[in-house]
């Protein structure tokens, strides 16, 4: 088979079937978004961080040329160089909100699908979360969560997305090798962004939302996109946060990562901001299933 080159470089064989199964298995991802979601699994980034879509599009489409993946038909979109903005507006709540979790039940989680669902997680992603509000690679599911006792309630929003390319702490507890980590991968998803309001002081609310959220996500993500996943992860800053409310929840601690960053293409802040890696298996065989042979 004739070699396939991107940005100079000779596709690995493992690099070629991952954006295989991502262009079967996310056939609704415009070309942008699958060009960004092959980009966000390959590391393939610029110096200053900012993915190679233009040239990973161009790939996609070579690829499509050569009858070794179909990509979805072109459609409009908005101009080159447009911006995502998040527009000001008040936050449903701002009042202390001190209450046992058991007077707020059922918690809800809304899917986010409408334009004033969207615009409203996004400001409240913008204004209160550290990460604050990016455009998510390719594949991912966001929710607000409600309170439905009486009237609905906003007191959080959830994001997830997907994976890292790598984790060495994740990788290992698996046992993946480079292979069987390009073969498996789609079948982990990110909690990529997890926000309970800054007023809401529940106890409880947060693991009870996490668990709530994988029973959920589970359902939806395999609806969307036709892959179950089998794993869920997520990065949590040290100097920041503890992450008491994923060990409440029962997520396993694998480690920390190396700390470097995806813009840090010189290996030169190894350390620099490690993050604590979190995993919560969505079914009891997990790794092996990870591990299996096709």
């Amino acid at each position: 088979m004739e070699d396939i080159r991107f940005c100079g470089q000779v596709l690995e064989a493992q690099q070629r079937s991952l954006i295989v199964a991502l262009a079967k298995r996310y056939g609704g991802l415009s070309r942008h978004e699958l060009a960004q979601t092959v980009c966000e699994l390959l590391d393939w980034h610029r110096p200053n961080g900012h993915p190679k879509t233009i040239e990973c599009r161009a790939l996609l489409e070579r690829m499509q040329e050569a009858g070794l993946i179909g990509l979805a038909p072109l459609r409009p979109g908005r101009p080159q160089g447009a911006r995502t903005t998040v527009p000001a507006g008040p936050d449903p709540q701002s009042a202390p909100l001190d209450a046992p979790l058991a007077t707020l039940q059922p918690i809800r989680l809304q899917r986010v699908e409408t334009p004033a669902d969207r615009t409203l997680w996004r400001t409240l992603i913008e204004r209160h979360h550290p990460l604050g509000h990016r455009v998510p690679f390719g594949a991912h599911l966001r929710y607000l969560i409600q309170a439905t006792s009486k009237s609905p309630t906003v007191l959080g929003c959830l994001q997830f997305s997907s994976p890292a390319w790598r984790l060495k702490g994740r990788d290992q507890w698996i046992g993946w090798d480079d292979a069987t980590r390009a073969r498996c991968l789609q079948q982990i998803i990110c909690n990529s962004r997890f926000l309970i309001l800054p007023h809401v002081r529940v106890p409880n609310l947060a693991s009870h939302v996490l668990a709530l959220a994988l029973r959920t996500v589970t359902i939806d993500w395999t609806a969307a996109y036709g892959v179950k996943p089998l794993l869920a992860e997520t990065l949590v800053d040290p100097t920041r946060f503890t992450g008491h409310c994923y060990l409440a929840a029962n997520w396993i601690d694998v480690g920390l990562t190396t700390g470097r960053g995806r813009a840090d293409r010189q290996h030169t802040r190894h350390g620099a901001s490690p993050k604590r890696i979190w995993l919560y298996p969505l079914v009891p065989d997990v790794r092996q299933r990870l591990t299996q042979t096709p």
